[in-house]
């Protein structure tokens, strides 16, 4: 049942009509009702079928002006990357006894998982735990590499994966509510133009289906996809 609050905000959104970027960015804004910092997401239906491999829509963008949230990433190295990885500022840093604690206390209390390849044999045995919250490391998405150090900037400068769900849907958060309209467009922008460009040679008719934009309790916002599909042309 949804709320006063929610409901007179949802009555700022026209359902019948699709927004521009910066319309909707401020729209977000405007629905935002609670007291904490909401986050604000885009939510964008693709044209794929991500049960075929060749489908498979995932990637990563530096957001202009990162996610305004404090990430925890905890790092898998030993020796001197063990050292390039404190240095560089990870939370979390080490081997077997990390491996350890995750797998018999079931411990996840990171955002993000950086590892080096020669102990990626250590870090499959934690599938069943990381896997289904999207925390392992991929060689593809550069959380898997000996340039730990490059690593760990790039995801404290904002850097955010995504990837097709089930049902053809990405969600990636481009920001809080408190940031200036301008820097949740262009972190919005960057998100779309990745994602554009991602689109599989073997997708064939419409890629871009449906995109929105909301804050954590907010109404979905919906978007003109002629205007985001010009962005990136």
């Amino acid at each position: 049942m949804a709320g006063k609050k929610f409901k007179a905000v949802a009555e700022l959104v026209d359902k019948t009509r699709s927004y521009g970027l910066a319309e909707a960015v401020g729209l977000a804004k405007k629905t935002a009702r609670t007291k904490f910092d909401e986050t604000v997401d885009l939510a964008v239906n693709l044209g794929v079928d991500p049960k075929q491999a060749d489908q498979m829509v995932r990637g990563t963008v530096v957001l202009p002006h990162g996610t305004g949230k404090k990430v925890k990433i905890l790092v898998f190295a030993k020796g001197e990357k063990e050292k390039e990885a404190r240095d560089a500022g990870a939370d979390f840093v080490g081997s077997e006894d990390l491996a350890e604690k995750i797998q018999k206390e079931g411990w996840t209390d990171f955002d993000t998982v950086v590892a080096t390849p020669d102990i990626m044999g250590l870090v499959g045995r934690l599938g069943k735990v990381l896997g289904p919250r999207g925390l392992m490391p991929n060689p593809k998405t550069g959380t898997v590499t000996f340039d730990v150090a490059k690593a760990i900037k790039e995801i404290r400068a904002g850097k955010v994966e995504y990837r097709v769900e089930k049902a053809g849907i990405v969600h990636v958060p481009v920001g809080k509510v408190s940031f200036d309209e301008n820097k949740l467009a262009d972190n919005a922008k960057a998100v779309l133009e990745s994602i554009l460009k991602a689109k599989p040679s073997s997708s064939k008719g419409k890629y871009l289906k449906n995109v929105t934009i909301s804050t954590t309790m907010g109404p979905g916002i919906k978007m003109d996809i002629a205007a985001i599909e010009k962005i990136a042309g």
